[in-house]
């Protein structure tokens, strides 16, 4: 039953009870909905009963209204939402209408769903800080990926430097304008975020270039002695900077005199969180550098498709904190060696990853037309090897793709190292671009851990890197794969066919004909052709081979579809919802698949009837109409497992 139908009948059900401020809660059983009425002088029966998809009422206790199972969960779910509660929690107190209890409920939700948890906020937070940047981004990294091919096809000797040489410089000054001053420009933006002055933001982010540092006398750090380096900390150290900043000085604005803050609050910000800057974040990051040396050292003693999936996997996070640049001295060291480096290939499957990732994001998130459009521009900025618009713009503010973006780059990585590695003879961007300085013609290696890349980083991302509000954003809060994929992955089961077939009796005890029921919906047939069991005993086993379709909360009620596609309910106990569970075991899970004659459910028979509740439980063929016969044997005792109903087709 589609949706629109399962709203029509939860609100009819409302208008007819004389709305939800005439209920105090719902529940629902296997077969209907139960409200408790207050007010039962205001329920129209008759208008309840003539409700399209309503199969009967019944008056007790609880207001009962029949609709059948697979259905009256829905419906019973559709009620408690459009008021804003939980199955079986009190209504509130209020004497709204139905439609601003439903205003009132989906601002509600929608506010709770728009308030991320903390880790969400934080990337949320960096996607606004680089989103602004992805045109720049696309622009200036397009430039600077044809200044990196133009100048790899040169130092491979392809290209002549004096014909090409004024014309890469040109392009390289072009890409610098961003790529080189990149920290400028994030610390504008995130003082634009959290609040702080966007000039001092500006400046924060350039203190981490160290712009004024004499490069004879640098400064060390104060952890281990060794020379700062300029980015070190990376981008992230900049940002946490910035929101440090943004502290410092809405607090100066509280206490400094209106007629001096424009001179102390500046100059005492940057000051403190300049020096916190130098002495604190970039020193840190330079301590987890040096610490990374000798592990990477060790990573690459071990060789193989091992170090090549850690070192590709994590160069990723390393690039985020700005601790790659750890690694230049190694790749000169590799180089001044041994000719090449076989260290910047394996690294280089970090940006393959990405690419992959971003393409599965396009194909998983197409309907959101926005953030394809940021996808299209960065992708073949990150094919040529510049990773920054899909690292900030689009895999590590959703969380989740960066990730397995990251596990794309380890696959990549794996394929190189187990192929025998390929060395570049130097340093530059990755990509593609890196093709021609691939030494001893081992391009084909690098090329096989690029496509390693991008299929492992589209396939993890695919698979497991879409977050649910990225889906449901995309299409309308639904999450769906393309329908082209659907539709090829589906596989549609037919029922078995047969001509007659026997359902087993799911436990031992007496037979009791359906009429012979204290329940109005059982003894009436409403719900199907069936027999009911006085049970010895409180195990019950699966009638047929086949599915679990449904098991109520309160596990006294199982529903269940044979490989033939018979619609089986077992309903142990008459009105035994009102246990709320207590007695029951339940050993099985809903779609699990089960032979006849598993283990499904135990009943605590003496706590049931202690309760003052009968045990008698129906078996009910609830699609009864698609059969010519549903013939129940004459027998006044059953044990369980032998014949119990035949079915013809």
């Amino acid at each position: 039953m589609s949706e629109e139908k399962i709203t029509r009948i939860a609100r009819e059900i409302y208008e007819n009870v004389g709305g939800p401020e005439n209920v105090k809660k719902v529940i629902h059983c296997m077969t209907r909905v139960r409200m408790t009425i207050i007010d039962e002088t205001k329920v129209d029966l008759s208008g309840l009963k003539a409700i399209k998809g309503v199969l009967g009422v019944i008056e007790d206790e609880t207001l009962q209204v029949v609709i059948g199972p697979g259905t009256v969960n829905k419906v019973a779910q559709a009620m408690v939402d459009m008021v804003g509660v939980k199955l079986g929690e009190p209504f509130p107190d209020t004497s709204d209408s139905l439609d601003e209890l439903m205003a009132k409920t989906k601002a509600n939700a929608k506010e709770k769903y728009n308030k991320p948890s903390k880790f969400k906020a934080v990337l949320n937070t960096i996607a606004k800080i680089f989103v602004p940047l992805i045109p720049a981004f696309v622009g200036a990294g397009l430039i600077g990926g044809l200044a990196s091919v133009l100048s790899n096809l040169v130092t491979a000797g392809t290209l002549d430097l004096a014909t090409w040489g004024q014309i890469i410089t040109v392009l390289k000054i072009i890409q610098g304008g961003i790529f080189s001053y990149l920290a400028i420009y994030v610390g504008l933006n995130s003082a634009q975020e959290f609040g702080a002055t966007p000039a001092l933001g500006g400046v924060i982010g350039a203190v981490s270039l160290l712009l004024g540092m004499d490069p004879n006398a640098p400064l060390k750090n104060v952890f281990n002695g060794t020379p700062l380096s300029a980015g070190q900390g990376g981008i992230i150290g900049v940002i946490f900077a910035v929101w440090l900043l943004a502290i410092f000085e809405k607090r100066l604005h509280k206490f400094v005199p209106e007629s001096l803050d424009i001179i102390i609050t500046p100059t005492l910000s940057l000051l403190v969180i300049g020096l916190a800057e130098i002495f604190l974040i970039m020193p840190v990051a330079g301590v987890i550098s040096s610490s990374l040396v000798g592990a990477i050292n060790f990573i690459l003693s071990v060789g193989g498709g091992i170090s090549g999936f850690v070192l590709g996997a994590l160069f990723l996070p390393m690039v985020m904190f700005g601790l790659h640049q750890i690694l230049t001295p190694i790749h000169l060291e590799m180089i001044s060696k041994t000719g090449s480096t076989q260290l910047l290939p394996v690294l280089a499957m970090a940006g393959a990853g990405q690419v992959g990732a971003a393409i599965a994001l396009w194909v998983r998130l197409r309907k959101d037309k926005e953030f394809v459009e940021r996808v299209k521009g960065a992708l073949p900025v990150g094919i040529l090897g510049i990773g920054e618009p899909l690292i900030y713009g689009i895999t590590l503010p959703l969380g989740r793709p960066f990730v397995t973006a990251c596990i794309g780059g380890g696959i990549g990585g794996a394929v190189i190292g187990a192929l025998g590695n390929a060395g570049a003879i130097a340093i530059g961007p990755s990509g593609v671009a890196l093709l021609p300085l691939i030494a001893d013609g081992k391009w084909w290696i690098y090329l096989c851990g690029l496509l390693g890349g991008y299929i492992g980083g589209f396939i993890a991302t695919y698979f497991f890197g879409i977050p649910a509000d990225a889906k449901m954003k995309a299409d309308n809060y639904a999450a769906v794969g393309p329908k082209e994929v659907v539709e090829s992955t589906l596989k549609v089961v037919e029922p078995v066919k047969f001509k007659t077939t026997t359902i087993k009796a799911p436990l031992s005890g007496k037979v009791v004909k359906l009429s012979q029921l204290n329940d109005q919906v059982f003894a009436s047939g409403l719900m199907g052709k069936g027999i009911a069991i006085e049970p010895t005993n409180g195990e019950v086993c699966a009638p047929v081979t086949g599915t679990i379709t449904s098991i109520l909360p309160t596990k006294h009620a199982i529903g269940i579809t044979s490989d033939e596609g018979i619609e089986l309910l077992i309903h142990v106990g008459m009105d035994t919802v009102e246990l709320e569970g207590v007695g029951f075991e339940c050993f099985v899970n809903e779609n699990e698949h089960v032979k006849a004659g598993d283990l499904l459910l135990k009943a605590d028979l003496k706590k049931i009837k202690a309760a003052g509740f009968s045990v008698t439980t129906p078996i009910v063929v609830t699609n009864t109409k698609e059969y010519s016969a549903v013939e129940v044997i004459s027998s006044t005792e059953v044990t369980k497992g032998h014949p119990l109903i035949t079915i013809k087709a």
